[in-house]
C-alpha cells in the first residue's frame, strides 16, 4: 500500500480550486490545506473540500506540513511562494508561466536543485490525451519529417485577465508544446502584436518561431475572436495531424501523390491530391488530472518532473523574446 501524501494548494482562484478539487479525489492523497490572500475565499474553498484554510502561506507550510504543493497565485508571487514551499521540503508545482522574470525563474530552479526536490511547471496542454497520442506518433516517425507546427488559440476576452497580455497568458502554452513535439530549442523569433484593445498589454499575436531542427512554428493568438478555438496542426512529409484541444480529437490528413497520368486541371491547382482522413481513437481524460498524477509520481520517486523548471524557463525566455520582437520590430535571436 502506498504512503499517503499530504497535499496543499496556495492560491485558490479558478485554477487553484480545480487543483484542490482533484487532490480531494485522488487515492493516496490527503488534501490538508488551502491558502489564499483572500481569507474569505480560502475559507470557502477549505469548507468545500474539508481541509484547513490559511491566509498566510508560511503558516500553512509550518502547520500543515504538506508533502506536495500546487502554487496558483498571481505570476508575480510565484518566486516567493514556490521558494518557501521548496525550502519547507515540499515538491512544488507552479502554474504557468514559471515566473515573471528570467532571474526569478532561475532562482526557483536553483532552490529546487539545492533542496533535491521536484519542481514542476503547469504546462497543462502537454497532458491533453490528443497531444500525448500525437507525441507517440511523431516519435515513431509516422509523419516523416516535420515541416511546421501551426497553433491557433483564439477566443473572446477573458475578464479575469488584467495584468498580462496574450503572449504570457496564452502563447506560452503553444511555445511549450512546439518545443515538446519538435524536441528542439528555438533559435529565432519574429512577431507582430496589437495592444490597448481590451488591456494595456497585447491583445493579439501573430508570431513566427524558427527551431534549431528547421521546424517553423506559427502562432495565431488573440482574445478578440467571438468563437473559442484551441487547435494545433503539425505538417510533415506524409500529411498533417490536427489536434482539437477542447474536444480532445486527433485527426490525420494523408498526403497522396497522384499518378502523373491522372493529372487534371484540378490536381494541378491543388498541387497534392487529398488522401484519406483518419480519426484517431483517443481515450479522453481531464488533462489537469493527468498533470497532477504525473506530478505526484515525480514527488513520490524524487525524480525529475515531466515538465521541469528548465522547460518553464525556456518557454518564458521565448515568450519574452516574442514580446521584444514586436516592440522593437525586429527578429530576435535566442
Amino acid at each position: 500500500m502506498m504512503e499517503t501524501l499530504k497535499a496543499a494548494v496556495i492560491g485558490v482562484g479558478a485554477m487553484g480550486t480545480n487543483h484542490a478539487r482533484l487532490y480531494s479525489t485522488l487515492s493516496d492523497i490527503e488534501l490538508v490545506a488551502v491558502g489564499d490572500m483572500n481569507r474569505e475565499l480560502a475559507v470557502n474553498v477549505g469548507k468545500k473540500f474539508r481541509c484547513k484554510a490559511y491566509k498566510d502561506h508560511k503558516k500553512l507550510l509550518t502547520e500543515a506540513r504538506p508533502d506536495i504543493v500546487s502554487v496558483a497565485v498571481p505570476t508575480q508571487g510565484h518566486v516567493k511562494v514556490a521558494i518557501d514551499c521548496l525550502e519547507a521540503g515540499a515538491a512544488t508545482l507552479v502554474e504557468k508561466p514559471i515566473a515573471d522574470t528570467i532571474e526569478n525563474a532561475k532562482k526557483m530552479i536553483e532552490t529546487a536543485k539545492i533542496a533535491g526536490i521536484p519542481l514542476m511547471v503547469g504546462h497543462i496542454e502537454r497532458f491533453n490525451p490528443a497531444v500525448q497520442k500525437l507525441k507517440k506518433r511523431l516519435k515513431k516517425k509516422q509523419l516523416g519529417k516535420v515541416f511546421s507546427i501551426h497553433a491557433t488559440r483564439v477566443g473572446p476576452f477573458p475578464h479575469r485577465i488584467r495584468d498580462v497580455g496574450v503572449v504570457i497568458d496564452l502563447a506560452v502554452h503553444d511555445i511549450d508544446i512546439m518545443r515538446f513535439l519538435a524536441e528542439s530549442d528555438v533559435k529565432r523569433v519574429y512577431a507582430e502584436t496589437e495592444k490597448k484593445i481590451h488591456t494595456s498589454c497585447e491583445d493579439m499575436l501573430s508570431g513566427l518561431i524558427k527551431m534549431e531542427s528547421g521546424v517553423v512554428g506559427v502562432l495565431d493568438i488573440n482574445w478578440l475572436t467571438p468563437e473559442k478555438i484551441r487547435e494545433l496542426k503539425v505538417i510533415g512529409e506524409k500529411g498533417m495531424y490536427q489536434v482539437d484541444y477542447i474536444t480532445q480529437e486527433l485527426t490525420f490528413f494523408e498526403n497522396t501523390h497522384a499518378n502523373k497520368e491522372e493529372y487534371t486541371y484540378q490536381n494541378i491547382l491543388m498541387g497534392v491530391a487529398e488522401g484519406d482522413i483518419t480519426q484517431i481513437r483517443i481515450k479522453k481524460k481531464e488533462p489537469l488530472k493527468l498533470e497532477l498524477e504525473a506530478f505526484i509520481e515525480a514527488a513520490r520517486n524524487k525524480k525529475k518532473s515531466p515538465v521541469s523548471g528548465e522547460d518553464g524557463l525556456k518557454a518564458l525566455e521565448i515568450a519574452l523574446a516574442i514580446t521584444e520582437s514586436a516592440e522593437e520590430n525586429k527578429v530576435i535571436v535566442i
